[in-house]
């Protein structure tokens, strides 16, 4: 899937893609990131309200539609929506033009954000032939959706220590807010970090971000 997506991303001429669930029955500004190719400081920043206002605004094109660009230096004047601030904060992250491409996938409420550093770079020729596709994709393998969507594979402990830790909070930190031992704040950290299959604290604290998790 990660491939597809960047070749995709490739070949529409844009610079970097995020794929993004809004769960059915949250509120709407709740949105979680399936995949991304964005950098981790950078959802970090930004964070999930404003991505889901990405993903959801009017500019938000439905299969068979024009597509519509976000182009951050008309973004203050965008009824609003994305203030300066905002703008400011994309443009220094090198998202200039946001395209969000809505997906008819089964129930699920997905989006593609199609963004690059300068705005005109991405094909709009291409687009609806990309969203077509990117609909297909994902269709073959609502599996991986749903997993990716729904399921939170972390204890209460392992989401909580993961939680202070992405705050910038040491182990012995941590097991002072929680009353445990540094030894348990560690265990915890090292089941979620086995349980997201990933290598280490940092890309284990991603996932969970990415996933809406914490």
């Amino acid at each position: 899937m990660t491939g597809f997506l960047m070749n995709m991303t490739a070949n529409v001429g844009a610079d970097s893609y995020m794929l993004v669930a809004i769960v059915h029955g949250e509120a709407r500004n709740q949105a979680r990131i399936v995949a991304s190719n964005w950098q981790f400081d950078a959802i970090e920043l930004i964070g999930r309200q404003l991505i889901a206002t990405l993903a959801q605004g009017p500019w938000a094109t439905s299969p068979g539609m024009r597509p519509a660009a976000l182009t951050v230096s008309s973004a203050p004047d965008t009824n609003a929506l994305v203030n300066g601030e905002e703008a400011r904060l994309l443009h220094v992250l090198g998202h200039g033009e946001v395209y969000s491409l809505a997906l008819n996938v089964g129930r699920q409420r997905l989006f593609i954000l199609l963004s690059s550093e300068q705005a005109g770079s991405i094909d709009l020729s291409m687009l609806g032939r990309a969203q077509i596709e990117c609909c297909y994709a994902l269709s073959r393998v609502p599996h991986l959706i749903a997993d990716s969507v729904t399921k939170d594979p972390l204890s209460d402990r392992e989401r909580e220590c993961l939680f202070w830790v992405s705050e910038g909070k040491t182990t012995d930190e941590v097991a002072v807010i929680l009353g445990v031992s540094s030894n348990t704040v560690n265990s915890y950290i090292t089941h979620a970090i086995q349980k997201f299959s990933a290598s280490n604290r940092a890309m284990a604290i991603a996932t969970a971000i990415r996933s809406g998790i914490i």
